[in-house]
């Protein structure tokens, strides 16, 4: 059956560095779905009092999707109370093909809620990946990337196209609502590499569907990987959200060894102002999120924010 034609959402207007959203990631803050408005708003004080005026609404901290209508409606208040906007909702660790076959349809499920709660909340952006839970590993290392995490399946032309077919389900869902889906990339996942996240978008084929380069997720790996140059100029034209962090990375060749560690923007292996600049000459015009794990991550976020944000000033004034 031929599938009914999408319109793109309309693309944002031009803007100048000072008015392009750049949200912090609520990483760094532990899980407040059941708490009270006054707790959400302590949270958001802390963002704008770092002189953010958006945020990724992180659903490691709060799950718009699972919200009644009553919350939802206290959430969009908390928010316009503290003076931010939100620059998507980014919904982590919700495979649509877990291999667990219920838990992928209730992962379907409750995405596609939180695309109507997006909409329902006036969100342009809905950010979803393949990535899984943690493992006990994971779960038990300094830094999770360390350890090996669950993988799909390679090679697997059944499993690629049940990812094809629910992120197009995803898509539809939000074209309807004029809302952009962004596929995150991560590691072994069909997201894992440039190639292949470039090949999944391609295959879904919709307006509304485009990819969040979170190439930051790969360099930070302790093995051989892609030159994030090359990574970055197969996926930007694709991209229509971007969660930007940065890591530093060193190998040892006598030993073989790899060492890895959260990095400012400004630091770290990837070159942001480069990076900023090829995805200008691509056309990119999404929302930005800016991540950092470590340390006090929403002060090295805000940090980053005014660097891109000087960097963006120099290429397009203001």
């Amino acid at each position: 059956m031929p599938r009914t034609a999408q319109v793109a959402p309309p693309a944002p207007p031009f803007r100048l560095a000072r008015d392009w959203p750049i949200g912090a990631a609520l990483l760094q803050f532990p899980d407040a779905h059941n708490a009270p408005a006054q707790q959400w708003s302590s949270v958001f004080g802390e963002v704008a009092g770092e002189g953010f005026d958006h945020v990724d609404l992180t659903d490691s901290w709060v799950r718009p999707g699972d919200l009644d209508a009553d919350r939802r409606s206290e959430l969009a208040r908390t928010l316009k109370e503290s003076g931010l906007g939100v620059t998507a909702i980014s919904a982590i660790r919700r495979s649509v093909i877990d291999p667990d076959e219920d838990a992928a349809r209730a992962h379907l499920a409750y995405l596609l809620r939180t695309i109507d709660a997006a909409a329902d909340l006036g969100i342009g952006v809905v950010s979803v990946g393949l990535h899984r839970e943690l493992t006990e590993s994971q779960h038990q290392a300094l830094w999770f990337w360390h350890e090996q995490g669950a993988t799909d399946p390679a090679d697997d032309t059944r499993t690629w196209n049940l990812a094809v077919t629910r992120l197009r389900e995803l898509g539809e869902r939000a074209a309807r609502h004029g809302i952009r889906l962004s596929l995150e990339m991560y590691e072994d996942t069909y997201l894992g590499t440039a190639d292949s996240a470039v090949a999944l978008v391609t295959d879904i084929d919709l307006p509304s569907v485009g990819l969040n380069p979170d190439i930051g997720n790969l360099i930070r790996l302790h093995r051989p990987i892609e030159d994030w140059q090359s990574m970055l100029r197969k996926t930007l034209p694709h991209t229509n959200y971007w969660h930007i962090k940065n890591y530093y990375r060193d190998h040892d060749l006598a030993t073989g060894a790899y060492f890895t560690h959260p990095a400012p923007c400004e630091g770290g292996l990837i070159d942001y102002r480069r990076a900023l600049a090829m995805a200008l000459e691509c056309g990119f015009d999404g929302p930005i999120c800016v991540e950092h794990y470590g340390g006090d991550g929403l002060g090295i976020s805000a940090a980053n924010r005014d660097y891109l944000r000087r960097v963006l000033g120099i290429r397009l004034g203001g």
